[in-house]
C-alpha cells in the first residue's frame, strides 16, 4: 500500500512535502515503477533534510521489523534494517550483551544507525556503528541485491556506511555486539570551571574509562565561562544486587505554539540540572538508559521546541584547534542571545572508520540546539561553521538543516569521490542542497 503521509517529518520538525509513501517490498518488487528519486525513511531522527525527499518518494523502512538471527554465544545479530536499537538492547541485554555503539537516543532504527554511521559515548575506544558491522544487503534502483561486506563489494560496504541513504536501500544487517556481565553503569560525574579543566579531564577519563561526555552550561559567563559536568563511566560487573530498573518514559504532555526553551527558562533548568549532579566523584551504580538515553525519558521532546521546530549543531574539530574553536564558539552563541538546551562537548578519538563519508575526526566534538527562531538564528549557525570549518573541522549532515554547499565541500572535500557510488535512483533535500544534484 502506498499513499501520501505529510506527517513523516525530521526530529528538527521539517515536514515532508509532495512526497510518495512507499512500502519496501513494493519498491524491491518494482523499482522501476516509480519514477522520481526515492529515499528509505527509518524512525525520522535525523535532524534536518538528509531522511527526506520532498517531491519524490519515500520507502517506510521501519516496515523492515524482524530479528533474523541472534547467536547468544558469539553476539553476532542479524536484523532487518528497520529494527530499531531499542529493540536490540529489549533482545539482547538480558542475555549479557549489548549495542558496540549507540547514539543518544535508542529510538534510530539499524539502517539509520549504518547510513549515519553514528557515534557515541565511547567512539575513543569503540569508533563508529560501521566499525562494528560484519556485512548488510543493498537493494539497488536497477534491481541489483547486494551483499557488502568488507571483502566483498567493498566500495559499495565503505561508500554505504556513512552515506546518508543514498546508495540504496539497506534491507538486512550483520552486526557485532559486545559482552556485558550487567544492565547497569558504574557512572562517575565531576564538576569542573573552565574548558581548560574540562579537556584535563577529558584526556585523564578517555585513558580510563570506556564512555565519556560532557554537559557544558551555555549560559555561564565571566568567571564562570565554559563550567559543566563531565560524566565518565564503565559498564558495572555483575552484582547479587537488586538490578536497578530506570523510570518509565513520561509523555512531553503539549505542543505549545511557541518554544519553551529561551533564557530564562533554560538559566533555570542549567542551575538545577547541575545542582542535581553529585558533588562526589564516587563512582554510583546506575541503569544503562539515563546514562545512554536520557532523553528517551521523555517521548517527544522536540515539542518544547515550538512549532517551527529545532535547529542543531555539531562539528568536529582536529584537537590542536579544538580548545579555542570550542571557546570561540561557545562565546559567539552567548553574545548572540540564543540559548541552547543541549550543550555537549566530548572527544573523539583517532579510531578510523571504515566510511567514506563518516563524520567524526580525533579531536573534540561540540553539539547545541537552538529553538528555529528565523533569520537570527540561522546567521548564528553559519557563524558556528565558519569558526569550525576555519580550525580544519567539518559540520555534522545528519544533524543539518541549512549548510551552504561551500560548508559541504570544506567538511568533506572527498564528496565528489562518494557520489559515485550514489544510486542514481535515490537522492534526498539535504543532498540536491549542498551539491546542487
Amino acid at each position: 500500500m502506498n499513499g501520501r503521509a505529510p506527517e513523516y517529518r525530521s526530529w528538527g520538525g521539517l515536514v515532508a512535502r509532495n512526497t510518495q509513501i512507499i512500502m519496501p517490498d513494493a519498491w524491491s518488487a518494482e523499482p522501476g515503477r516509480y519514477p522520481s528519486t526515492v529515499l528509505a525513511y527509518g524512525n525520522g531522527r535525523s535532524y534536518g533534510d538528509s531522511c527526506l525527499n520532498d517531491g519524490g518518494g519515500l520507502i517506510a523502512a521501519r516496515r523492515l521489523d524482524q530479528i533474523l538471527a541472534f547467536d547468544r554465544e558469539s553476539g553476532l545479530i542479524t536484523c532487518e534494517a528497520g529494527v530499531l536499537l531499542d529493540t536490540i538492547l529489549e533482545h539482547v541485554v538480558p542475555l549479557g550483551w549489548f549495542l558496540p555503539v549507540t547514539p543518544g537516543t535508542a529510538f534510530v532504527t539499524v539502517g539509520g544507525a549504518l547510513a549515519n554511521d553514528v557515534h557515541g559515548k565511547n567512539h575513543h575506544r569503540a569508533g563508529t556503528f560501521g566499525r562494528h558491522v560484519r556485512a548488510f544487503e543493498l537493494a539497488r534502483s536497477d534491481g541489483a541485491r547486494l551483499t557488502c561486506a568488507p571483502d566483498m563489494n567493498r566500495k559499495l560496504f565503505a561508500a554505504t556506511i556513512g552515506g546518508y541513504g543514498l546508495t540504496g536501500l539497506i534491507t538486512q544487517v550483520t552486526l557485532q555486539l559486545m559482552p556485558i556481565q550487567s544492565a547497569e553503569m558504574r557512572q562517575e560525574a565531576i564538576h569542573f570551571p573552565s574548558l581548560e579543566r574540562f579537556f584535563e579531564v577529558a584526556a585523564e577519563s578517555d585513558a580510563t574509562h570506556d564512555y565519556t561526555v560532557a554537559w557544558i552550561d551555555s549560559l555561564a559567563g565571566g568567571t564562570s565561562f565554559g563550567r559543566g559536568v563531565f560524566f565518565r563511566a564503565n559498564h558495572a560487573p555483575a552484582s547479587e544486587l537488586p538490578q536497578l530498573r530506570a523510570a518509565r518514559p513520561l509523555p512531553f504532555p503539549i505542543n505549545p505554539p511557541f518554544p519553551l526553551i529561551n533564557r530564562l527558562t533554560l538559566r533555570a533548568f542549567n542551575t538545577l540540572y547541575r545542582a542535581a549532579q553529585p558533588r562526589s566523584p564516587e563512582p554510583r551504580r546506575i541503569p544503562y538508559r539515563p546514562f545512554f538515553y536520557p532523553l528517551d525519558r521523555v517521548s517527544n521532546w522536540n515539542r518544547a521546541y515550538g512549532p517551527r521546530g529545532l535547529r542543531q549543531f555539531q562539528c568536529a574539530v582536529p584537537m590542536a584547534q579544538a580548545h579555542r574553536a570550542v571557546e570561540e564558539m561557545l562565546r559567539r552563541t552567548l553574545a548572540a542571545g540564543e540559548a541552547s538546551f543541549l550543550t555537549v562537548l566530548k572527544l573523539f578519538g583517532d579510531v578510523p572508520s571504515p566510511g567514506m563519508m563518516s563524520f567524526p575526526v580525533a579531536g573534540a566534538t561540540l553539539t547545541l540546539d537552538f529553538p528555529h527562531r528565523g533569520e537570527r538564528t540561522l546567521t548564528l549557525l553559519d557563524e558556528l561553521d565558519r569558526v569550525a570549518i576555519a580550525a580544519g573541522g567539518r559540520v555534522n549532515p545528519y544533524k543539518d538543516a541549512r549548510m551552504s554547499p561551500a560548508t559541504f565541500e570544506a567538511s568533506f572535500p572527498q564528496w565528489r569521490d562518494f557520489a559515485r557510488h550514489v544510486d542514481p535512483g535515490f537522492s534526498s533535500g539535504f543532498w540536491r542542497r549542498v551539491t546542487g544534484g
